[in-house]
């Protein structure tokens, strides 16, 4: 049996480091602050949003959600951000994605102050990335990094394949594991709707990083004995058998994957509560930086 690789676990132990450094902070006066918009009423991203809110007053900071219609106007969402990056109290700022088709996503993100990007989408915090400066991480992929260094999985010289070119999980974990440093020196290949015959390629992972957005899509005879498996997809299947009616998976089909794996991330249960545990940690780190307080660049180790 491989190792299943708890995220669940991981991302509560997070939680309760972050939660000593902001009751620290709070006893200089500080509250970390964590504001996040909302447009429209996508059922996943309104169950992700009070998720995130949930977690952020659970390790003690200040968090509000801000509502708006799907018909929103882009001038009063604009509006709406740039006054959030003049409140002094707010740290962190996200806009949750996707936004209606009306509104322009890049312009909007790239209105956040790149000091209270803590999605780590801004093209500072992505450039910062791409040349090994600090700064703010997209989440989901710091997330998968995280998971793999605490159980003691190491990417140096290792071969890892990302099956998805997303600017919000594929390209950057690209730009992570290729850095320098401990989580690193990987060498990377990715992967994408254009890449012929996928397999080659997947077989040839130590690492595999599934995020295509295909439910079990990756199956047991596109690895390898002894490949180790981040699964970053989330799917919802409809299943008649089930009350719901419906059944949550990932990217890779898990049974037949954790056959020959030597360690995998379960769906749900894996990476995706590791993404709003960095959030957390971003959301810190942009608090203490204001604060003048020095500490290692990453808040979570």
């Amino acid at each position: 049996m491989p190792i299943i690789i708890d995220g669940k676990k991981t991302a509560q132990e997070i939680r309760a480091r972050l939660k000593t450094r902001v009751d620290a902070l709070k006893a200089k006066g500080i509250t970390p602050g964590l504001s996040v918009t909302l447009v429209g009423e996508n059922p996943a991203s309104k169950v992700y949003v009070s998720s995130k809110d949930a977690a952020a007053r659970e390790v003690g900071m200040n968090a509000a959600t801000h509502v708006f219609p799907a018909s929103v106007s882009e001038i009063e969402l604009r509006e709406h951000l740039l006054m959030q990056n003049s409140d002094p109290s707010v740290h962190g700022i996200l806009l949750q994605l996707p936004l209606p088709g009306h509104l322009p996503e890049d312009h909007l993100l790239n209105l956040i102050a790149a000091e209270k990007d803590v999605d780590g989408f801004h093209p500072v915090s992505l450039g910062n990335l791409m040349l090994g400066r600090p700064g703010f991480k997209p989440c989901t992929p710091w997330g998968v990094q995280v998971l793999l260094k605490r159980y003691g999985i190491s990417t140096r010289g290792k071969h890892v394949v990302i099956v998805g070119r997303s600017n919000i999980v594929g390209k950057p974990l690209a730009n992570l594991f290729v850095q320098k440093g401990d989580g690193a020196d990987a060498t990377v290949t990715v992967c994408h709707s254009a890449t012929p015959d996928l397999a080659e390629h997947t077989r040839s992972a130590d690492i595999l990083v599934a995020a295509i957005g295909r439910p079990e899509f990756i199956r047991g005879d596109m690895v390898k004995d002894g490949v180790v498996v981040a699964d970053v997809g989330i799917n919802r299947v409809e299943d008649s058998s089930l009350p719901k009616g419906y059944r949550l998976c990932g990217d890779v089909h898990f049974e037949s994957v954790a056959a020959k794996a030597s360690a995998i991330t379960p769906v749900p249960g894996g990476v995706g509560p590791m993404t709003i545990a960095m959030l957390l940690a971003n959301t810190l780190w942009s608090a203490e930086s204001k604060a003048g307080i020095s500490g290692p660049v990453d808040p979570v180790f």
